[in-house]
């Protein structure tokens, strides 16, 4: 494919693919969250992959790192516009899991 004829879904999968992005932006849908209850929410994940995919996700304007000046510092995550449109999508995978996937075992 050329330039002109970039795959939505290859576009997609590079700013969000991977085993914990997706969970990153799912936590973050609804509410602001600091490092600490991030990691509590996302059963796995160690604190380097978090914080590395905290500045991915950062840098491709995803998500929002805001710093307070306060003692001990304190820094929330929060979606931007790009990842609250993705809202529509986590309703239709909450539905497809629940349709196909619930009360299965693994």
């Amino acid at each position: 494919m050329s330039e002109n004829n970039i795959c939505p879904a290859v576009v997609f999968t590079e700013k969000v693919g991977g085993k914990w992005k997706l969970s990153i932006i799912y936590n973050l849908k609804d509410r602001k969250l600091r490092f600490g209850q991030l990691a509590a929410r996302i059963e796995g994940v160690s604190r380097k992959v978090l914080t590395d995919h905290l500045k991915q996700l950062e840098a491709d304007g995803l998500i929002t790192r805001t710093s307070y000046k306060e003692t001990p510092p304190r820094v929330d995550y929060s979606l931007t516009k790009a990842a609250k449109d993705l809202s529509p999508l986590f309703i239709q995978i909450d539905a497809w899991a629940m349709t196909h996937f619930a009360g299965k075992e693994e």
